[in-house]
C-alpha cells in the first residue's frame, strides 16, 4: 500500500468540509500544557525515488543469511505461498467481526473450519475462536476453569512458557485468584511427586504445557488422573501446535481444557507476534468458554450456512453475564491456520512433524557425538532441545553469530539456574548443512 500525500490545497478543502481553518482547530481539546510546540527532529521532505532509496539503504544494514534456532514459543515452520495469496483478497484482508450472519458468511464459515481442526488437532469436542495469542488463551482458560470449578487456587508448572506465566499472574491477580508454580524435576517435566503433594480439594485446576518450554513432553494422562483425584481440571497449553501431527491430543489424554499458539500451523514469526489463540474443551463446559463460538445451521430452504452462537462477551448479553470482554475476531490469523490444514490434510500435517522429529533427534546424535555440550532433560520431545554450555552463553554467543547462527534462546533469561544452559529449536526448514554447521560451531566451544 503506497502512501500518497495530500497537497495544501487537499487539506485546506478537507478542513473547509469540517468547518475549520487551520490543522491547530483540530487540536483544540488536547490541552495545551500537554502539547509540543518545538520542531521535531526530523529530515526535510524527500521524493518518492529518494525516499526508496533511503528504504533500501537500511534495508541493507539488516543482517542476512542467519540461520535461526530460535524457539519458545514461535518457531520457524515453512507457510506455503498460497497462503499469502488467499488471505491477501480484499474480502480477508477487511473481515472484522461477523455481526450480520447474512452477509458474513464466508467469515463465519472459514472460523467454523478453524473451530473444527482445532478439536480434530486436539481430540476435543468444541472450540471456540477469537483468542489473542497463546498467553492469554492460557488465563482465559484458568478464568473458565474457576467459574466451572467455583474455586479459586490454582498449580501453574513452571515448564510453561515464562512469558504466559508472567500474563496469566497479571490476569488472575486482579480476579483475587492465586497461582502457586510447581518446579520441574530433573528430566525436564512437572514435578509429579509435587503436584500430588500439594493438589488440594480447593485447586480449580492445573495446568501444564506439553510440549513444554524445555522441550518435552508432559506426562498428560498420569496429571489428568491426579486432577481429577481432587475434583480439578486439568488444562493442557500447547505453544507449537504442529506437534499435535504425531503427538496424541490432549483430550483422549485426559484433558478438560486444552488451549495455546496457532502460530505453527501456517502464520509468520513477524517477530514474536501478533499470532492467534486457540481454546477447546469438553462440550459439558461450552457455556463456560469466552470469545467467540460459530455454529452450523440450515436456513429455512434447508441450505447450509453459520450464525455465531453461545458469544459469551459483554456486547451480546448482559454484563453480569458475560465470561470475557475478548473484542478481537483474529479471523485472519484463524483462516491462515485453516488454510494451513486445509492444505497438508492428517497425512501432510504428520508428515511435517515427523520431519521435525527426524531433524531434532539427528541434531541431538551430533551433539552427543561432539563431546563438548551435555543434552539436559532426556525424554520424548518434539523439536527443541535444551544444551548446557561449558561457559555461560554471554561468553559463546559471539562465536554462533560471527558464523552467521543465531544458536537459540539464552535460558538464563527465564532460569537462574540454567545460566549456562541453551533452548534449541530445529523444525522441518533447517537443512542437514544447517545442523552440521551449527554442530561444527559447538565443537570449537
Amino acid at each position: 500500500m503506497r502512501y500518497i500525500p495530500n497537497s495544501a490545497e487537499d487539506r485546506q478543502r478537507m478542513l473547509a468540509e469540517m468547518g475549520l481553518q487551520s490543522i491547530e482547530d483540530l487540536l483544540v481539546g488536547i490541552p495545551r500544557e500537554l502539547r509540543f510546540r518545538g520542531d521535531l527532529n526530523l529530515p526535510p521532505p524527500l521524493s518518492e525515488t529518494k525516499l526508496l532509496e533511503k528504504f533500501r539503504e537500511y534495508e541493507g544494514r539488516n543482517s542476512k543469511g542467519l540461520v535461526s534456532f530460535l524457539g519458545g514459543g514461535v518457531n520457524a515452520h515453512y507457510i506455503p505461498t498460497v497462503i499469502e495469496t488467499l488471505t491477501s483478497r480484499a474480502e480477508f484482508l477487511t473481515s472484522y467481526t461477523p455481526y450480520q450472519a447474512e452477509i458474513s458468511q464466508g467469515t463465519l464459515q472459514a472460523i467454523f473450519e478453524f473451530q473444527t481442526f482445532i478439536c480434530q488437532l486436539t481430540d476435543m469436542e468444541v472450540s471456540n475462536a477469537s483468542m489473542y495469542d497463546g498467553s492469554t488463551a492460557l488465563a482465559e482458560a484458568m478464568l473458565m476453569s474457576a467459574r466451572i470449578t467455583q474455586r479459586h487456587r490454582f498449580l501453574l508448572a513452571s515448564t510453561v512458557h515464562p512469558e504466559y506465566r508472567k500474563v496469566v499472574g497479571t490476569c488472575l491477580s486482579h480476579q483475587n485468584l492465586s497461582v502457586e508454580p510447581v518446579e520441574f524435576e530433573e528430566g525436564g517435566t512437572v514435578d509429579i511427586v509435587r503436584v500430588e503433594r500439594v493438589l488440594g480439594d480447593d485447586v480449580a485446576a492445573l495446568a501444564v504445557q506439553s510440549p513444554n518450554f524445555l522441550g518435552n513432553l508432559e506426562p498428560i494422562r498420569k496429571l489428568a488422573a491426579l486432577a481429577h483425584r481432587r475434583g480439578a481440571l486439568l488444562i493442557v497449553n500447547i505453544a507449537e501446535l504442529l506437534s499435535l501431527g504425531i503427538v496424541n491430543g490432549p483430550g483422549a489424554m485426559g484433558a478438560d481444557i486444552v488451549c495455546g499458539e496457532a502460530q505453527s500451523l501456517g502464520i509468520p514469526q513477524s517477530f514474536g507476534g501478533p499470532h492467534v489463540g486457540f481454546l477447546a474443551a469438553r462440550e459439558k463446559h461450552v457455556r463456560n468458554l469466552p470469545g467467540r463460538l460459530v455454529g452450523q445451521t440450515v436456513d429455512s430452504e434447508g441450505k447450509r450456512g453459520f450464525v455465531l452462537t453461545l458469544s459469551t462477551r459483554e456486547q451480546h448479553i448482559r454484563r453480569e453475564k458475560a465470561t470475557s470482554n475478548i473484542c478481537t475476531n483474529q479471523s485472519l490469523f484463524a483462516l491462515m491456520a485453516t488454510i494451513y490444514c486445509s492444505l497438508l490434510g492428517r497425512k501432510g500435517l504428520r508428515e511435517v512433524a515427523l520431519q521435525n522429529v527426524a531433524k531434532t533427534q539427528y541434531a541431538l546424535a551430533e551433539v552427543r557425538k561432539s563431546g563438548k555440550v551435555r543434552v539436559l532433560f532426556e525424554g520424548p520431545r518434539f523439536n527443541e532441545f535444551v544444551l548446557l554450555l561449558p561457559q555461560p552463553f554471554s561468553q559463546v554467543a559471539s562465536r554462533f553469530y560471527d558464523a552467521g547462527i543465531i544458536p537459540g534462546i539464552d535460558l538464563g533469561h527465564y532460569f537462574p539456574a540454567l545460566s549456562n544452559a541453551l533452548l534449541v529449536s530445529v523444525t522441518e526448514t533447517k537443512s542437514k548443512a544447517d545442523i552440521d554447521h551449527f554442530i561444527q560451531i559447538l565443537r570449537t566451544l
